[in-house]
């Protein structure tokens, strides 16, 4: 072959290859897909697991190939993250989750969410809060009951297969003789250790949290491996006594002593009243794909009401992240995010009108506002009731065809700074997103559920199991999931695409603490966005702001029912992984 033949047959091959085999600056190429991609989804048959961590990943399959559940494998992940990623959750917050059953062919809804102390009124909140308007991000008036572990034991008995001893022994293990930390979970904990200390004048007691989390007082750095021997402990109590040893036994003793020594309002009265609630999930149609969220005191719907709003306009002919296509996805979420900050709230304690908030007649009114050439300076409140008629996300599936959707966190990076003796967790700090506004549904009150912003995910088609999916980042989490479905039902990404193409994050509205809100919000945009874009929303009047870090961790797993394949998407942005078999 003489060299002039070479030169013409490379030339030819290049030729070939689609527009967008060459990545961006800085990145390697790849010869199919989009040019962003990081990898191809992964594929498996009989059982996969993507959570944001690769070991918790492990976790979940080797749990799965022993004959667990999707559901025990979940929980065996979850646990494994509340050690390995505690800058993000533990056994001291919530839980959220989806699960769709195959042998039942029913998706059901978990609110694992704790609530506020029976022992602690309005007033002594008022009282104690005094010319603080909002209720502390640290310390111990942000403390609400951990739900988690309930959670786990909710799920595990309706659908779990393994003892509940050998679901949490790998994490038991692991807390006992270490891992090594990764680069972005290393980054989280040093920053959420600096901000503990700055809040510490907040913050009751602090010690537990340095002996626990800061061995040679110190965050520890990427890839040095870090124990707690105490969660190990308090685990093996778990797996041995149940819910009851969390709720009703030794540990609750120690939570209670504890909460009464830094000031906590919490009793032992509290844990034994806790319960979590099974719920049907709501949903909308888009574009022919049935989209599952949980009802408050979580912020799903707030993602359903912004894609009955954008159903009405062809985003697909505006081109992805066209400064058109943003604009009208920024618009639609002000508009959800008005009502969000009005009607979200615990349902036992106040009316909702969900039915209103997702009816397609509201969705259309609510279009109307939105001007195609102009931003809103600020989108009020709508009346839906004319229409009635810092966190971890994983999700996992098995052989069987059975499917979790599952999310945790702690609040606001590791929680409230309390960490209670000898027990290896922090307590969340959740019950810092009630109101103090009286009259409003998310008032504080005692033995209330605070406004969640944690939450997950599924979506079906034509009566299938289709996506199992979520993105973690409170505000970013309706507007991420939105994104997400574009990018797989609009513009025809595979599921891992769907995550890896560039996010927008809009930020300013009125929130449902009372916080208020800023004229226009602002805009901060990954680095994927054009230019050309960019000076075109600011021509629109949208205010771009850089906020790094603040687009959210996604994992999914989607189902193919023709050839009966799981396809698998792990988040780029964080240190996690998907992997099946």
């Amino acid at each position: 072959m003489n060299g002039m033949f070479r030169i013409l047959l490379l030339a030819a091959l290049i030729l070939a290859l689609p527009m967008n085999t060459f990545a961006q600056p800085g990145g390697g190429d790849r010869i199919t897909g989009q040019p962003f991609a990081t990898r191809s989804p992964v594929l498996a048959r009989y059982g996969i697991a993507a959570t944001s961590h690769p070991l918790a990943t492990q976790v979940a399959l080797d749990t799965l190939k022993r004959g667990g559940t999707a559901v025990d494998a979940a929980i065996a992940a979850n646990a494994a993250l509340g050690l390995m990623e505690p800058v993000g959750n533990g056994i001291g917050g919530d839980l959220f989750a989806i699960i769709w059953d195959a042998k039942s062919r029913k998706l059901y809804g978990l609110n694992a969410s704790g609530r506020s102390p029976l022992g602690l009124s309005y007033a002594q909140m008022q009282a104690e809060l005094g010319n603080k308007k909002q209720i502390p991000e640290f310390g111990p008036l942000s403390v609400s009951i951990p739900g988690a572990v309930d959670g786990w034991f909710s799920m595990h008995e309706r659908f779990g297969k393994l003892p509940m001893a050998e679901v949490l022994a790998p994490t038991i293990r692991y807390a006992r003789e270490g891992f090594p930390l990764t680069q972005v979970i290393g980054y989280y904990w040093e920053r959420n250790a600096s901000r503990l200390e700055r809040e510490k004048d907040q913050i009751t007691e602090l010690d537990n949290f340095r002996k626990t989390y800061l061995p040679e007082g110190k965050a520890p750095r990427e890839g040095e491996v870090f124990q707690n021997p105490d969660l190990a402990r308090t685990l093996e109590k778990i797996a041995v006594g149940g819910r009851d040893a969390f709720y009703r036994g030794e540990l609750t003793d120690v939570m209670d002593a504890y909460a009464r020594r830094v000031g906590m309002h919490l009793r032992r009265v509290d844990f034994e009243r806790h319960r979590s609630t099974w719920v049907e999930p709501v949903s909308v149609s888009y574009r022919g794909y049935d989209v599952y969220e949980l009802p408050p005191n979580g912020q799903g719907i707030t993602a359903l009401q912004m894609l009955n709003i954008l159903e009405g306009f062809d985003l697909r002919s505006l081109g992805h992240n066209s400064a058109e296509y943003l604009h009208l996805q920024l618009e639609a979420k002000k508009l959800a995010f008005a009502d969000r900050a009005r009607f979200f709230a615990d349902p036992d304690f106040a009316e909702l009108p969900v039915k209103g908030l997702l009816s397609k007649k509201y969705a259309t009114e609510r279009r109307k506002l939105i001007d195609p050439t102009r931003a809103q300076a600020r989108l009020e409140v709508g009346n839906p009731r004319l229409y009635e008629g810092d966190t971890i996300y994983m999700t996992v599936a098995d052989g069987d065809g059975s499917m979790v959707s599952l999310i945790q966190s702690n609040y606001i990076g590791m929680g409230s700074g309390l960490v209670p003796d000898g027990l290896g967790f922090m307590f969340q700090d959740r019950g810092a997103l009630f109101t103090m506004e009286p009259g409003h549904p998310n008032v504080y009150a005692p033995g209330k559920r605070p406004f969640h912003t944690i939450i997950p995910a599924f979506v079906m088609k034509d009566g299938e199991p289709f996506l199992s999916f979520g993105l973690m980042g409170g505000s970013m989490q309706p507007q991420g999931h939105v994104q997400i479905l574009c990018n797989l039902i609009d513009f025809g990404m595979n599921v891992q695409e769907a995550g890896d193409a560039a996010r927008y994050f809009h930020s300013g509205d009125d929130e449902p603490t009372g916080e208020p809100g800023v004229e226009y919000g602002s805009v901060a945009l990954e680095g994927g966005v054009s230019a050309k874009a960019r000076t075109e929303l600011t021509q629109r009047g949208h205010r771009l702001k850089d906020s790094p870090g603040a687009f959210g961790g996604y994992q999914a797993i989607l189902w193919d029912p023709v050839n009966r394949v799981y396809h698998g998407a792990s988040e780029m942005r964080k240190d996690g992984q998907v992997a099946g078999y």
